[in-house]
């Protein structure tokens, strides 16, 4: 562990949580109370009572003989668990995904190779490597293909294009939100994309306008999109490099190799035919093992044919490639009438006013919900509530006009970059007094 990182001061959490760190004589295994199987924290860059250094743990292999590092290395099997990494939570509380090698390692290759990833890439990672974004789009995918890694401690907008001018970087992923961030800084004209091809923009659904945006501004011709969920070790489909930029900005592509996608009626799990919505599922080798001690969470996720069920709507084209529409829990149910955010998001985008939007389901007494429109400007720029429900109303359908228009600075995010949606449903219900409506179990 590292010191501390922006307004996080890990030393001092560890210290609280285990106080015997202080009575531990240095390099001798800890004995926690709170943390019972802990056994050692190695710091880098500082000292701390009874942890090691990284040169002193570094140190210690000449303490282990080869013969027990390969009878170690002989009892590890593919189909361990390898990493623990935690839901983004961005519907309730995090749950640990427990990952296998084979999980991540295919997942990365398998990611490396539709990106046409090589030894002459250079990946700058400004996405957090405790989340899977991080660590197998981005680690795994460059240590498979053997390209140069240019890591980040954490995004930074100004740090992000410093990087990508001084290391002549050639490819970097990015959450939608972390290529608007760059594109509307003043520093992005100053920022030299000569060198860039590929990328993955993921995370979350990406509005087309932006993705052309990044295509044709950022010199990222061969930009990519991924689909999955930390349960699917991320990826479930991608569309390839070489794809052509309608499939690229319109679509997430195809399966990745050896996965199973289909589209089901989520209430009866028939499969669905081209171009209807339903539930997207998978199955395959990337499906993890299950959530760490939460036997009935697993259950629900994955079926006893070892389908993951994403929550996600989407539908298949009869190309094989796959469109993202919503989230079950996502779409908005007003007076019986399905609505889906993601498409009055799409429409918004298209407002010259706009910088970002969300677009939420709020709780209403008498129709079940009512839709909200949370905004944020582009710089310098000035809208009213009634400006931009004219504006939707002019182009889309009456049902579909936010009741409610909020303008914010920053949308609730979690520290993988991923929007709280839940989080901005519950702000809004303070806000706008909404608590009665919200306790009708029909809301």
């Amino acid at each position: 562990m590292i010191e501390g990182c922006k307004d996080s001061n890990y030393k001092e959490i560890m210290q609280e949580l285990c106080p015997e760190l202080a009575a531990t004589k240095h390099g001798e295994p800890l004995a926690a109370k709170r943390l019972p199987f802990l056994r050692n924290i190695i710091t880098v860059g500082f000292r701390m009572d009874g942890a090691l250094t990284w040169e002193e743990s570094l140190e210690r292999a000449e303490l282990v003989p080869q013969e027990e590092i390969q009878r170690m290395a002989n009892a590890v099997n593919v189909h361990d668990v390898c990493n623990m990494q935690y839901t983004s939570g961005t519907t309730g509380f995090p749950k640990g995904v427990m990952l296998t090698h084979y999980n991540v390692v295919n997942n990365g290759k398998c990611i490396g190779d539709r990106m046409d990833l090589s030894t002459a890439d250079r990946m700058m990672i400004q996405v957090p490597m405790f989340h899977c974004f991080g660590m197998v789009l981005a680690m795994t995918a460059s240590m498979t293909h053997g390209a140069t890694l240019s890591p980040l401690p954490y995004f930074s907008t100004r740090a992000s294009l410093a990087c990508i001018n001084q290391e002549k970087i050639t490819c970097f992923h990015g959450v939608p939100t972390m290529f608007i961030a760059m594109l509307e800084h003043p520093d992005f004209e100053k920022t030299d994309f000569s060198f860039i091809r590929t990328g993955i923009m993921a995370g979350s659904p990406c509005p087309i306008s932006k993705m052309r945006d990044v295509v044709d501004k950022m010199n990222m011709k061969e930009i990519t999109i991924v689909y999955g969920e930390t349960e699917a070790s991320p990826g479930c489909t991608m569309s390839a490099a070489d794809d052509p930029l309608e499939i690229r900005v319109a679509t997430v592509g195809k399966p990745l190799p050896e996965i199973e996608c289909r589209i089901i009626n989520p209430e009866t799990g028939e499969t669905l035919p081209d171009g209807e919505t339903g539930e997207f599922v998978a199955r395959g080798y990337n499906i993890m093992k299950g959530y760490y001690k939460m036997p009935e969470a697993t259950a629900e996720a994955v079926d006893d044919e070892g389908w993951l069920h994403t929550g996600d709507l989407a539908c298949r084209t009869p190309e094989g490639n796959y469109r993202i529409t919503g989230r079950l829990k996502d779409m908005i149910i007003r007076g019986g009438e399905n609505i889906y955010p993601k498409e009055i998001e799409e429409f918004l985008y298209t407002c010259p006013k706009v910088k970002d939007v969300q677009v939420i389901g709020v709780p209403d007494e008498g129709l079940g919900e009512e839709i909200m429109a949370c905004i944020i400007l582009k710089e310098g720029a000035k809208a009213t509530e009634e400006e931009i429900k004219k504006y939707v109303a002019a182009h889309m359908a009456k049902h579909k006009v936010p009741r409610y228009v909020s303008f914010m600075t920053e949308f609730p995010m979690n520290v993988a970059g991923k929007i709280l949606k839940y989080q901005m449903r519950k702000d809004a219900i303070e806000k706008l007094g909404l608590e009665k409506a919200a306790g009708i179990k029909t809301a």
